[in-house]
């Protein structure tokens, strides 16, 4: 076993991955299978270390450590150097330097703040508590200090990456769901958020008007269209993003109110 698959290994079973059942038992992803932009699996993709420091003899060091363990990379010289390179969509990460010259370690954490995908590991040859609390509570996943433990740095670029693979995991599934979701119509739209949110079908009926039947046939193209197998999963669909799901207000119309009978 590599380092690479010793502290995947190791990352796996402090933290193992969640699944849901189906109704037969067996063990399998309720959600879309997550792709990248190309549309090859998140999974299967090959991740790649982002080294982002101003001394070339740290970069060259960092890469052989990292591509022995089995790992892509990319060395960066500059912050301004990285941010002008262009990134696919694959699980990665960045080493970034805390002292970089020009742009900083943490103004480039800051410009990378939206991307979730993008996790950071900071280093620096020095101590420095307060910036490290910064980077920190800015989303980091870890700080280190030079000269850092082999194991410990690839531990922590495992557990990075697997952070950056949830979070295109979330942004292919999302991207789905929003696919699925737009082929409803308005009133399949309000029949399904009335229905997730616990009321029963004759409920839905006296809240917007329409028989108990007809809910039913809408019911079924909800199902149908969201690819849903059971209530369950259409609960778990709209709870994938909570309150900012697009479905989570659909049975409230402009005015702030209920739809009305017509």
């Amino acid at each position: 076993m590599n380092a690479q698959s010793a502290a995947t290994d190791l990352l796996d079973r402090q933290h193992p991955r969640t699944w849901a059942p189906t109704m037969s038992g067996q063990t399998t992803s309720r959600r879309p299978v997550a792709s990248t932009d190309d549309g090859r699996r998140v999974d299967d993709v090959a991740p790649i270390v982002f080294i982002v420091d101003g001394d070339i003899a740290v970069r060259q060091s960092l890469e052989l450590l990292i591509n022995t363990a089995g790992w892509e990379t990319e060395p960066f010289a500059s912050a301004e150097e990285f941010m002008s390179h262009p990134r696919g969509t694959v699980p990665c990460c960045v080493i970034l330097d805390l002292t970089l010259p020009g742009l900083s370690g943490l103004e480039l954490q800051k410009q990378l703040a939206s991307r979730a995908d993008l996790p950071i590991i900071f280093f620096t040859s020095h101590t420095d508590v307060p910036m490290a609390v910064q980077a920190m509570k800015a989303g980091a996943v870890d700080f280190l200090v030079k000269p850092f433990n082999d194991a410990a740095l690839l531990y922590v670029i495992a557990a990075a990456i697997e952070r950056s693979r949830a979070a295109l995991r979330h942004d292919s599934e999302m991207q789905v769901l929003r696919k699925r979701y737009s082929t409803l119509t308005l009133r399949q739209r309000q029949v399904m958020a009335l229905v997730v949110s616990g009321l029963l079908n004759k409920q839905v009926g006296g809240e917007l008007g329409i028989s108990e039947i007809t809910v039913k046939a809408h019911r079924g193209q909800v199902m149908r269209k969201m690819k849903a197998d059971s209530l369950a999963d259409l609960v778990t669909i709209a709870g994938v993003q909570g309150e900012r799901s697009p479905w989570h207000h659909a049975n409230i119309d402009q005015t702030g109110a209920r739809p009305r009978r017509p």
